[in-house]
């Protein structure tokens, strides 16, 4: 029964093939039709057990590879404790936990999506049973109910018409137009019931007159449930960053294991014991996994959505805030996004031409006046008090008019209406009459193809003249005009009624007062917004549910298309391509999407990602939520969209604004831009903890550097800089340069030869420097061997740990941009930066001069002798690395300057 609906089908037809009538169903079959069909609400995909779903966080491939780590680092301790093998087992697994509980709420998403729908639907309706209208939850309707709905009433399922009296409904959350559209009871052939006229489709709303229908589809089985169980079943990519972190995550891991494996093999063959061998292995494996970065990119990522908050924007998922950067291209939808989802009267014309409505000509006011009566009363509008306000509700249009009439006239007193003609489908227009001291005075509103043939007059200074043909020939000019500029247009004309004048003569002899153009209108700092999305090489495409000449006048308007003739394709079209042909048609340079459902919206967007784009969708509706959860990142609105599309999204506008897009971009791109400084900052430090482990194996001498140590830096004093660096503001250059491509690499080659081959190689000449100056004083001879309490042995590790921390105060000041020099940056324009080194230089004389920094981590005392050492390998680390940045300056400036010369020749 539910699944086909029944629009091509006569109201008799209709009732029979649900086996229903007029007067409803009995109770007795409600009941037994609750128990075959269920109840009308959306229902979950049904999901792994929780549990199952959460122990699926902890079992991939670099979590086992941890786990291995974890459980050698307890096996170590256990044999030979004091090592500090103990914390780092604990270290490692805190790592794994918070990895796995961040991937787990990920998975909710769809739970919160689905919850967000059913808050949409409405509680109670009115339902025909047993002959009498009763009130029942929603919950309780079944295929075959008659239902009764009004103004203001949301639609809980999908119905066929039945009656309907000045029936209109707003379908913007399920087709996105902006437009109200009528409904009638007539049978309709069209086979799409996102276009059928006589059906009702759940979470809809009625916004004009009242019907009684008889519902078809329940729940999962509505259109409304279908987009749900799109929503559901699309899964949600990982984002750039995060497959970003999983690739290094997997290569860090291998790399590390296949190190400790291959040097325990070598340890073996150099006659090294088996548990020094393992501990070994072990030291070698937490040197090169950087533990500290997945919290500190966590940590980073909160600050930046910290900062994207201060300027209208919510991030709902920490990743998004650095998937933005690399956004190539918005899909945006219009109604709300570009435009202000608000009605407005833009064009008014009049017998002696165009005028702004709300600019009264004083000489013409008489005649312009008959124009905002009709106006201020022709409508169906119900006034009501919202927070102690009166509001309009009711049909946007009619709002807009009404609102029009309000500003434009000095005195709007209202007449009280006495009968109504309500808007019809076929008629495309409505009438009312009021009482006035003249008798009964009829005003008229609808489309001029419907209107005009009923006028026999225009309004003029002069009052009514005949409307001939040179009239209409000048009406046809102005409508044409309009229609061009994307407007809705509606001709207003009024009339005295006679005494005893017959209800269907009342719409004929009309005198024209006017035509008006009515528009969503642009926000306004929407056009700056393109424009900054181009500079920054961002495409916008606009895909709405609209009519496809009004989506190419806002295109035209708010400057998305340039030459003004951009390329339209309707939802029909998309329909009728294939994914080939889509992505091809992709390819023009100025294209839009009108008429466009929610499957081909989620078509788009995976044409687009085929293409190679990272996409941003921006969507306020439920038929936008598909798209929103496919797009690598999704962008809700905050005050106009529902909940299903914030849910589904990964960030909100909290201000509606189009241009907040264009600053949480720059913010995005700053946190890439971040990011690689410091995965720089902490892989460098990887090499001065490396190198002490294959000189303790390679060339036969204490270990420099104990596992507990390495701690010390990855998790310790590392990481509050890393944080400052994970701070910096946007360079100046952020926005003018195109978007990375989805291909490049978070740690690329360039970031692992400046990491690891250089300022890493930097920092382990003067980690083993220092290390050996403290031996060297102590009277150390090459093969002695030393005891791990031995007061020697604890102050050169404590020399080692020291040398690494300050290069790592230098290193940090060098990663705040790979080419840019030193001097060209201040404290001032990153505080936290300031007292990061401070915190570092803190922590560092915590953990050698304090008594339990020295039990611990193994540390001993340094003499001020050791620092003057020290001091110096920072200072060259600084001028060497300034002489790398100002040669690869000299080289771009160079290749510049000689493409500019080969294009000149």
């Amino acid at each position: 029964m539910q699944g086909v609906h029944p629009a091509p089908l006569t109201v008799d037809e209709a009732l029979a093939s649900l086996r229903s009538s007029r007067d409803g169903l009995s109770g007795n079959e409600a009941a037994r039709r609750a128990v075959e069909y269920g109840p009308n609400r959306l229902e979950e995909a049904r999901r792994a057990p929780a549990l199952l779903r959460l122990a699926r966080q902890f079992t991939h491939f670099f979590a086992l590879i941890l786990w291995v780590a974890a459980g050698l680092a307890f096996v170590a301790e256990a044999l030979e404790p004091g090592q500090g093998m103990a914390m780092l087992g604990v270290a490692i697994v805190g790592v794994i936990a918070i990895n796995g509980a961040f991937a787990f709420w990920q998975e909710t998403r769809a739970e919160r999506t689905v919850a967000a729908l059913r808050a949409l639907l409405p509680r109670q309706v009115t339902v025909q049973r047993d002959r009498l209208a009763q009130r029942l939850p929603i919950e309780e309707l079944v295929p075959g109910d008659v239902i009764a709905v009004q103004q203001g009433d949301d639609v809980p399922a999908d119905c066929r018409v039945l009656e309907a009296l000045g029936l209109r409904v707003n379908l913007a959350t399920v087709t996105g137009e902006a437009v109200p559209r009528p409904r009638v009871s007539e049978a309709d052939p069209q086979h799409d019931p996102l276009r059928a006229r006589n059906l009702l489709l759940a979470g809809t709303s009625v916004v004009a007159g009242e019907a009684r229908a008889v519902v078809y589809a329940t729940g999962m089985r509505t259109e409304f449930g279908r987009i749900a169980h799109l929503a559901q079943a699309t899964s949600q990519p990982l984002s750039p960053l995060e497959q970003e972190i999983a690739r290094i995550s997997r290569l860090v891991a291998l790399f590390a294991s296949a190190l400790g494996v291959a040097f325990f093999a070598i340890g073996q063959l150099l006659g090294l014991g088996f548990w020094a061998n393992v501990l070994f292995a072990i030291g070698i494996l937490v040197a090169n996994v950087p533990e500290g970065l997945l919290p500190t990119v966590t940590l980073a990522l909160a600050m930046a959505t910290q900062r994207m908050a201060k300027r209208n924007v919510l991030i709902r998922h920490l990743s998004a805030a650095e998937t933005l950067g690399s956004v190539s291209v918005i899909v945006t939808d219009k109604t709300g996004t570009l435009t202000e989802n608000r009605m407005r009267a833009q064009h008014a014309w009049f017998a002696e031409g165009w005028q702004r409505p709300g600019a009264l000509d004083p000489e013409a006011f008489r005649h312009q006046r008959d124009f905002f009566e009709v106006a201020l009363h022709c409508h169906s509008l119900q006034r009501v008090n919202e927070n102690g306000r009166p509001r309009l509700l009711g049909d946007p249009t009619e709002v807009a008019l009404v609102e029009m009439a309000r500003a434009a006239m000095p005195d709007p007193s209202e007449r009280s209406k006495n009968d109504e003609l309500p808007f019809d489908a076929d008629r495309r227009c409505m009438s009312t009459v009021h009482g006035s001291p003249q008798g009964r005075r009829l005003y008229c509103k609808g489309a001029p193809e419907t209107v005009l043939p009923l006028c026999i007059a225009v309004q003029t200074r002069r009052g009514p003249v005949p409307l001939d043909a040179p009239w209409r020939e000048a009406l046809e000019q102005a409508m044409s005009e309009m229609s061009e500029r994307g407007l809705r247009l509606l001709a207003l004309a009024s009339r005295d009624l006679p005494p005893g004048a017959r209800r269907e003569e009342w719409e004929s002899g009309l005198t024209l007062a006017g035509l008006v153009g009515l528009e969503d209108p642009p926000r306004a700092e929407v056009p700056l917004a393109i424009a900054q999305c181009r500079g920054a090489g961002i495409r916008v495409i606009m895909v709405t549910g609209d009519h496809p000449h009004t989506a190419a006048a806002i295109a035209r308007a708010i400057g998305l298309a340039p030459s003004g003739g951009p390329e339209v394709l309707t939802g029909e079209a998309v329909a009728r391509m294939s994914d080939a042909q889509l992505q091809l048609a992709l390819d023009a340079p100025e294209i839009l999407f009108a008429r466009a459902n929610a499957e081909q919206k989620l078509r788009i967007v995976s044409a687009l990602q085929r293409k190679g784009r990272v996409v941003a969708m921006t969507g306020d509706g439920v038929n936008d939520a598909p798209a929103l959860r496919t797009a690598d990142i999704g962008i809700a609105m905050g005050v106009v969209g529902t909940d299903v599309a914030r849910e589904a999204a990964d960030m909100v506008l909290l201000d509606d604004n189009f241009a907040s897009i264009v600053s949480a971009i720059e913010e995005g791109r700053a946190v890439y831009d971040n990011l690689r400084k410091f995965l720089t900052y902490i892989l460098t430090s990887n090499i001065p903890e490396i190198v002490p482990y294959l000189a303790f194996v390679l060339a036969r001498i204490p270990l420099p550097l104990t596992i507990v140590q390495i701690l010390a830096v990855d998790l310790g004093t590392d990481m509050l800089p890393a944080l400052a660096l994970g701070a910096e503001r946007p360079g100046p250059d952020v926005m003018q340069r195109p978007p990375r491509a989805r291909s490049e690499r978070l740690l690329s080659g360039a970031v692992l030869v400046r990491a690891y081959l250089w300022l890493g190689v930097l920092e382990a000449i003067a980690a083993l420097a220092a290390f050996f100056f403290v031996l060297e004083s102590g009277g150390w001879r090459y093969g002695e061997s030393l005891g791990v309490r031995d007061p020697l042995y604890l102050e050169a590790t404590t020399a080692c740990l020291a040398a690494i921390v300050l290069t790592q105060v230098a290193n940090v000041l060098l990663c705040r941009d790979p080419r840019r020099p030193l001097w060209s940056f201040s404290f001032g324009s990153n505080p936290l930066l300031a007292w990061a080194i401070g915190a570092e230089l803190v922590l560092l004389a915590a953990l050698v001069y304090t008594p339990w920094g020295q039990a611990l981590f193994g540390t001993a005392a340094l003499p001020a002798e050791v620092w003057w050492f020290v001091l110096p390998f920072a200072a060259a680390m600084l001028a060497l690395e300034e002489a790398r940045k100002w040669i690869a300056r000299r080289a771009i400036r160079s290749c510049a300057t000689g493409s500019m010369s080969a294009g000149a020749q």
